[in-house]
């Protein structure tokens, strides 16, 4: 190895952290600004994931650590089987649970709540890059949604999750709030409401 220098090493010292990626984002917007611009983007910045097997207060107090309101839920192979959000921790789910399955809050598990994948659906990156704020504005307010996942299309038509729009965050942007309301897809989505 002639010609190349030993460099110097020091021993690691206690209590070192280790940088995470970190998304700069505008602090204000306006309806009219990019649509990009806001969208968290896991190519920048890590989407955080929960088992299906870990508790929904291990959820809770994933969501609450690291300040966000939605976790991809992930097999062993980081494969994504759902997502799960802050607000189906304090919804009827967790006690629809307990008394169908005769079990305690704490024993009820992620799998039990979560959104599965085969209900979620997602908008092109693709389609994004002409769009602005309202626009993702207008898609969560019709679908009567919190979140939007965004996916990148590849030519074998495979996707890969691209990132996500959170009303709560665009709606602090904004400096106004934004209203979605859930919207019943199914029978049985209306006969729950009508339970309520």
């Amino acid at each position: 190895m002639n010609g190349y220098k030993i460099l110097p090493v020091m021993p690691l010292q206690k209590g070192v952290s280790f940088l995470t990626p970190k998304q700069d984002v505008p602090e204000r917007i306006e309806l009219d600004t990019p649509a990009l611009e806001v969208m968290t983007d896991f190519s920048k910045v890590t989407a955080f994931t929960i088992s299906p097997m870990e508790t929904i207060e291990a959820a809770r107090a994933r969501m609450i650590h690291h300040g966000v309101r939605m976790l991809l839920v992930v097999d062993d192979q980081n494969l994504i089987m759902g997502l799960i959000t802050s607000t189906d921790l304090t919804s009827e789910k967790p006690m629809q649970v307990i008394q169908t399955q005769g079990i305690r809050h704490s024993d009820v598990l992620v799998k039990d709540i979560m959104t599965p994948r085969e209900r979620l659906e997602v908008i092109c990156v693709d389609d994004l890059k002409t769009a602005v704020v309202g626009d993702v504005v207008a898609t969560l307010q019709a679908q009567g949604r919190q979140h939007a996942l965004v996916a990148d299309r590849h030519a074998d038509r495979s996707q890969t999750l691209r990132g996500l729009f959170s009303a709560s965050q665009i709606s602090r942007q904004l400096g106004m709030p934004i209203h979605t309301l859930s919207i019943a897809r199914t029978f049985a989505d209306i006969g729950a409401a009508l339970n309520r």
